[in-house]
Formats: structure tokens, sequence, C-alpha cells
């Protein structure tokens, strides 16, 4: 069953990722373009003359740049600049934000597909979820290549991509190395989908995912952990401005440490008493099924001081300053976060644990779309 529903978009643009690779003189118009499209992206209408200024670049290189972003119809001027007498009046250059639009999918829920058609801006034009019904594996692929479709079809713009933020760990091609809850193992989904949608699709951790969506829309620091809670557990790290990857592409794969050392559930991944057999949101529902407001409070705080324990030494390594929760929030916050951050101030060296907040997402539902989002703009307009 698909639903449609909308609601009004609250989102605020941040900040800008920071670059993590010197950039090859090959690379340079590249660079120059993506430097005046993330000015205009982020500071709105400015001239040709500021432009200049605020990215370093001389004036023909941004007359040439704004002449061809002018021509392929990502920018457009918009008139004088007020409030100057002195010369000629500067015509304010505007990126056109409203004239693409990008499809994105959240693969996090277990129970739903998430999709929508956004504005590059990360307004939700069109917003839709299909029941996933037990798919996993090739089925799953299945559905969520004819989901995409529909979406597509709905926009009312050109669309520049697909963004999909995805359980488990995924390199940066959009291959899908390991995801033990859908049943992905070694699957090409970025290429797959690629090849039956004819429009380019990027695939992310769908925490990952949350990470640069809170970083870029959600006010984020530079240093935070976004903690996904959904069908799985995952974790999205960015640090001094840019996103960890690790070595194997799996940095933040929080849900498949051991937390519980004796009498764990099993997990999806074949071990037992991982923090995803805890804090996964049909765990937690489980967990609180038929219990009073009392015993469910107690229950939860239970599962945040583990999360806690978790935690800690993470914030620690990483001198983080804020944890975001993105999941259900009648189970995460309250009880649940209260106890999480009770206990890694416990844990942390007063130094470190101090000013620490541990928060709820700010984009609520929406994170991984957000990020899913940020993940196209990036590809294909050097956007973050």
């Amino acid at each position: 069953m698909t639903t449609t529903t909308t609601r009004p978009s609250r989102r605020g643009l941040g900040n800008g990722l920071r670059a993590t690779s010197k950039v090859l003189p090959e690379h340079a118009r590249a660079h120059n373009r993506s430097l005046v499209l993330q000015h205009l992206f982020h500071e709105g209408p400015t001239s040709r003359a500021d432009l200049a200024r605020a990215t370093g670049l001389t004036r023909v290189t941004i007359s040439d740049l704004v002449g061809v972003l002018l021509a392929e119809a990502l920018v457009e001027e918009l008139g004088t600049q007020p409030g100057r007498r002195v010369g000629k009046p500067a015509i304010l250059v505007g990126m056109r934000t409203d004239a693409y639009q990008i499809v994105a999918l959240d693969l996090s829920d277990d129970t739903v597909l998430r999709g929508a058609v956004l504005t590059l801006t990360g307004e939700a034009v069109e917003r839709r979820s299909l029941a996933v019904d037990g798919r996993r594996g090739d089925d799953l692929v299945d559905l969520l290549g004819r989901f995409a479709r529909r979406l597509v079809a709905a926009a009312t713009r050109p669309v520049i991509g697909i963004g999909v933020g995805s359980p488990g760990v995924v390199d940066p091609s959009g291959r899908i190395v390991e995801a033990p809850n859908v049943e992905w193992t070694d699957l090409p989904l970025a290429a797959v989908l690629t090849e039956r949608l004819g429009l380019p699709v990027h695939v992310a951790n769908d925490a990952n995912s949350a990470a640069l969506a809170e970083y870029t829309y959600g006010g984020a620091t530079g240093s935070t952990l976004v903690l996904t809670v959904g069908k799985g557990v995952g974790a999205g790290v960015m640090v001094d401005g840019a996103r960890v990857h690790g070595a194997r592409d799996a940095a933040g794969e929080l849900g498949h440490v051991t937390v519980v050392d004796e009498g764990g559930e099993q997990c999806a991944c074949g071990r037992r008493g991982c923090l995803e057999t805890v804090l996964s949101a049909p765990a937690l529902r489980r967990a609180v099924d038929g219990l009073d407001a009392p015993a469910a409070d107690a229950v939860l705080a239970d599962v945040g001081r583990i999360l806690g324990r978790a935690l800690a030494p993470v914030v620690s390594a990483l001198d983080l300053r804020e944890v975001v929760l993105a999941g259900p929030p009648e189970l995460l916050a309250g009880p649940l976060s209260e106890a999480a951050l009770d206990t890694i101030t416990e844990r942390a060296m007063p130094a470190i644990a101090a000013g620490l907040e541990l928060r709820m997402s700010t984009l609520d539902d929406d994170v991984v779309l957000a990020g899913a989002a940020v993940l196209v703009l990036g590809a294909q307009l050097g956007v973050s």
C-alpha cells in the first residue's frame, strides 16, 4: 500500500562540509564550479564581484563560470543589488534551487520504504511510503526500483539524481558490502538502480546520510555522532566538519558491537548480544509491549544505560560535542536518552563530558531523506 502525505518544510541550511582531499589541476574547473554553487546555495544571491571575493577566484574565472551555469539553467540573474549608488549597479546571481528536483529514499524503517521528491534545498514536493511486507534480498531490490520509478514520475521538475539511505556497510561506489537485516551482500545497488531507472543513483549508509543531513540542514556541530534507530542501529560520525569513513567504509557500525555478554538474543548478523538486539525499534517495542508507563520507563532507562556504556569510549576517543538520536521519539526521548547521557557523563573525562549534548534529531522522520538529498547535491553539483 502506498500512502501520500504532505507537510510544510521547516528546512534551514547549515554548514558546508570541509574538503578532505587535495584539488588536482585536472579537477580545478569542477572544483571552482563547486565553490560557486556552494556559496550561492548557502549564502543566497550574490554579485559576481562578491562571488570572486568569497571564493578567492578571479573575476574573469567567475564571469566564465557564471556564464556556463546560466546556460545550464542552474543559476539566474535576479536584478541589481540594492543599496549601491556609486558606479555600475551590481547584478545579483542566484541558484535556481526550485528548477530541479531530487528523489530521496529512506530504507531505515523496519516496516516501510519512505520516499520523497525534494527541491535542491530539501523542501518536500511529494512524500510517499510503501509497505515492505517482509521483503528481503532481490525482492526488496525490485520493490525499491518500482517505488523509485513512481517517485520520479511524480516529480514536477527535471530530476538530477536519486539518493538512497540504506542499512549496512556501503562502499563509495554505492555497493552494499553487507546488510544482514535485509539479506544484502556484495550488492551493487547504485549501479543496479542507475541501470533500471536511467538516472544517477547515489547510495550511502542510512546513518551516514543522517549525519550529512544534520550537518547540512539540522544545525549539527562539526563533531557529531548521529545514531539512527530503525530496523537496525547505525551511526554516522562527523569530526571537524568531515564525515568519518573508516578503512572499510564501516565507521559507525555500532549496531553489531556486543553489549550483552551472557544470555543475549541472537542478532541478524549471527552473533548474540549486539546493541541492535536491545536498541533497534522492533526490540524496544517488544521490550515495552504490555507494560504500564513506569515499568516501560524503567526498561527504556536500562537500555539507555547500555547505550551510554557503548557510546562513552566513542565520545571520548573522538572528543565529540554532541550525540543526535534519530528514530521513534516515543521510545528514544525521555528515560532512554536521559540515562544514556548520564552514563556517558559518568564514564568520560569531565573535560570531555562537560557541555556534551545528547538530543533528538531536529529533522524527525526526514533525516535520512534529507541526507539522501545531500548525497545527490554533492555528487551532481559539488554542493554539500
